[in-house]
């Protein structure tokens, strides 16, 4: 298994697929995985395999690497077209993460104003108000919606939280008012396809409900620690983004 473990606290910049040239903000330790999701897709790998003693880098730690970083990007006429918050777990599961967002946006003024600001979620810590308030300052609040199905949940994304509710999730989503943007991983494999229009309908009838700014779907990119996964096909995911399209919501679709 060649899955990835991200250096702590700052990492990159890397080409994204959906957001361009990313500076990457892991608030998690470098030397393991600290998630409420146990996906099977994960590039992380699996939360059992990647378990670290290490604790989180604090708010300080976090500001002075990302403003030495931003500073060297700055000087070699490189700037980064997105800030974002992703790595080895859930990054809004930081205990300074309110903070460090307003740290974040203070460094983004100053040494790269055109820069938007990401936080790729899963969405657990959604309903806190703390967070909420964070992710309303940040341009793209990334939150995941694999499916709207409880069973297919517990099977591939794995909340480790026994109190995890997707209809909670979905709640939570539409208090944004429009200011969320859905992340969706469609595959199939080991007994996994959320292609399905068994999925795909009640998943739709969602999004029309949440109202968000954009859609994202997705499909495996890169080598995940269930090794029988597959990807979605072109056409499946081109089918559901024109769905998402026709619903008056911009959806874009990478493979």
């Amino acid at each position: 298994m060649s899955t990835v473990i991200y250096p702590s606290p700052i990492y990159g910049p890397v080409h994204s697929r959906r957001l361009g040239l990313s500076l990457g903000v892991n608030l998690m330790p470098a030397d393991g995985k600290i998630c409420t999701f146990d996906c099977l897709y994960c590039e992380c790998g699996f939360n059992k395999d990647r378990r670290t003693h290490s604790p989180h880098p604090t708010r300080q730690q976090v500001a002075e690497a990302l403003e030495k970083q931003l500073i060297k990007m700055h000087d070699d006429q490189q700037h980064p077209d997105v800030l974002t918050f992703a790595g080895n777990g859930e990054p809004t599961s930081h205990p300074e993460f309110s903070g460090i967002i307003d740290d974040t946006i203070q460094l983004r003024d100053k040494w790269c104003p055109k820069a938007k600001i990401s936080v790729l979620s899963n969405a657990t810590f959604s309903g806190h108000d703390d967070i909420r308030q964070a992710l309303l300052k940040v341009d793209n609040n990334i939150l995941k919606l694999d499916t709207v199905n409880m069973d297919y949940i517990r099977k591939v994304d794995r909340p480790t939280q026994p109190s995890y509710n997707v209809k909670d999730i979905i709640e939570n989503m539409r208090w944004f008012k429009g200011h969320v943007i859905i992340q969706t991983m469609f595959m199939k494999g080991d007994g996994t396809d959320n292609t399905g229009e068994e999925y795909v309908a009640p998943w739709l009838e969602a999004v029309k409900y949440i109202q968000p700014q954009e859609v994202m779907v997705y499909t495996i990119d890169r080598e995940t620690p269930d090794q029988k996964l597959r990807k979605a096909s072109h056409e499946e995911l081109d089918a559901i983004r024109d769905r998402v399209i026709a619903l008056g919501i911009p959806c874009t679709a990478s493979y």
